[in-house]
Parts: C-alpha cells; sequence; structure tokens
C-alpha cells in the first residue's frame, strides 16, 4: 500500500485543529492569517453554522505551509480539492487493510477532544467549549467518558464486595 501525503495531512489538520473533515475541505492557506505572534484561523462551521476563531500552533502553521509549497497551491486555493465521500472511502481501504474497524473520518476529531480532556485535568467545560457543543452532556456523550466512569467506579469499589 502506498503512503498519501494529502490523507495523512487531513487527518493531521483534523487531529491537529479539531475540525471536522468537511470544514478541511473548504480550508486554504489564506485562511490562516498571522495576528501579532500567532496565527489565526477564522472559519464558520458547515455543520453547525458557528463562527469559530482559534490559534493554529506555529508548527501546523510551519506545516500547512509546506504542504501548499511542496504541492504547488496557491495561497488562495483550495488545499484538498476533493469530496468527503471519496476520503471516507480511501480511508476505508486503509483500515480494512491494516484490520481496523469502527475509524471513520470523524474520529480524529473525537481523539483530539479526548486527548484534550485527558491533557487539561478533566475539564470537561473546556472541551465543551472546543468544540463548540452546547452542553456537557453532549460533549460527554461525544468522547465517552460516562462509560468509562462508570467502568472506573465499579472497578475502584470492587472491594467491596
Amino acid at each position: 500500500m502506498r503512503w498519501n501525503k494529502a490523507m495523512y495531512t487531513k487527518f493531521c489538520l483534523s487531529m491537529g485543529l479539531c475540525l471536522r473533515m468537511c470544514d478541511i475541505l473548504k480550508l486554504r492557506l489564506c485562511d490562516i492569517v498571522q495576528d501579532g505572534d500567532r496565527y489565526r484561523l477564522e472559519i464558520v462551521e458547515q455543520k453547525t453554522g458557528k463562527r469559530r476563531v482559534f490559534t493554529v500552533p506555529l508548527v501546523i502553521q510551519q506545516y500547512i505551509e509546506n504542504y501548499c509549497l511542496r504541492n504547488g497551491i496557491d495561497r488562495a486555493a483550495l488545499m484538498f480539492p476533493i469530496t468527503e465521500r471519496a476520503i471516507q472511502k480511501q480511508l476505508h481501504i486503509v483500515c480494512d487493510y491494516l484490520g481496523y474497524e469502527g475509524i471513520s473520518t470523524h474520529s480524529f476529531r473525537k481523539w483530539y477532544a479526548t486527548e484534550i480532556y485527558k491533557a487539561n485535568g478533566y475539564d470537561i467545560a473546556l472541551v465543551q467549549r472546543l468544540l463548540q457543543h452546547s452542553s456537557t452532556a453532549t460533549t460527554q456523550r461525544y468522547i465517552g467518558i460516562e462509560p468509562q466512569r462508570i467502568e472506573a467506579a465499579i472497578q475502584g469499589h470492587a472491594y467491596l464486595i
């Protein structure tokens, strides 16, 4: 199986910026704007219609810029002129090859949210704001922490029996 740099880049952006694939497919290099000593991205999420403004880590901005430069992608052009369905098909092929099940393009966004949750003292409100969910209950279901917490509580108190 041949390595696909464009696919890799799309999934890195999903994991590194917590974006849905539909929003990644709309990205142009000119969307990432230098703002003082940082870079920021302002998007309107396709799914929710909500405006989102956030810092793009320098390492990700540099990676994106290098990707566009190496591939001759103009600053105003779409970085990934492909459909979401085509990406899903390619991911399915790779997962079948590797023997993985239950992975979709959205899995990378969920992974990012879960890692942010763990790395920031299990602050569900922080992740809720990051994902722009309307409630913490939605965020808990989204990252699947409720079953984990229940299982941990059961295991932690097994000595009571």
